[in-house]
């Protein structure tokens, strides 16, 4: 039987304006930067976990995906989607800007808080620090960590045993780490986001990889944003939230 959880919707800090050009919205990842804090506040307690996803096509439609897991069974608590369209320049470095509105809508229709949210993307292993798991994580004051499937940054392969990890940099300075989750399977690139130090995160990741290379958050949510991306293809229509 699942457990029960206190029902809380997320407050999130949405901007008044969000940046238009790919200069501003790196003005805005470099004001941002300083105030992430890359350490544990408080003793970490994760009785929920959410998973957050999001995809977009070549015609400028979002769709963004939340799935929240008891941290204990790794069953589904609740699933929010969002779907959006956006005209943000595509840019590499940047692309949070694309995904992060309807992200955010996503986030705002959960009916429980998360303990802990895991992106689908980078969090301080990122060109200017400042991934889209940072800015989730400032945005909501949720702690927020990134595991990402491909890499920023310099590494040495980790043992391939599942468990090993090893050190990714960039310019020679620490931003996250290449975590195996399987043996003998690619690692996946763990970064933290916001409120969490990089040890903690590790021990979620392994804790949520019982059986893939990938969190059970993220992965389900994947699955949800690719169904919506379909749809929107067979059907050639979208509903934005």
């Amino acid at each position: 039987m699942s457990r029960r959880f206190t029902v809380r919707n997320v407050k999130v800090a949405n901007p008044d304006r969000w940046p238009r050009t790919s200069e501003e919205a790196a003005a805005e990842q470099d004001r941002l930067r300083s105030a992430v804090i890359a350490e544990n506040p408080r003793p970490p307690r994760f009785r929920t976990i959410a998973g957050l996803d999001s995809a977009y096509d070549d015609d400028g439609n979002v769709v963004a995906a939340v799935v929240v897991l008891d941290a204990e069974t790794l069953e589904t608590v609740e699933t929010v989607t969002a779907r959006g369209t956006t005209d943000f320049p595509y840019v590499p470095g940047l692309l949070a800007f694309r995904e992060l509105p309807t992200t955010l809508t996503a986030l705002e229709k959960l009916s429980v808080t998360p303990d802990l949210l895991i992106c689908d993307s980078q969090g301080l292993a990122h060109p200017r620090r400042f991934g889209l798991a940072c800015h989730v994580g400032l945005l909501t004051g949720i702690p927020t960590f990134g595991v990402a499937k491909n890499v920023w940054g310099d590494y040495e392969q980790p043992d391939p045993r599942r468990g090993s990890s090893s050190v990714v940099t960039i310019d020679g300075d620490p931003v996250g780490c290449a975590l195996r989750t399987r043996t003998e399977v690619k690692p996946v690139f763990v970064s933290v986001g916001h409120l969490i130090d990089l040890e903690t995160a590790c021990a979620q990741v392994l804790t949520l990889t019982p059986e893939f290379r990938q969190p059970e958050t993220t992965r389900r949510a994947d699955r949800l944003c690719r169904d919506m991306l379909h749809e929107i293809a067979a059907t050639g229509t979208t509903s934005p939230d």
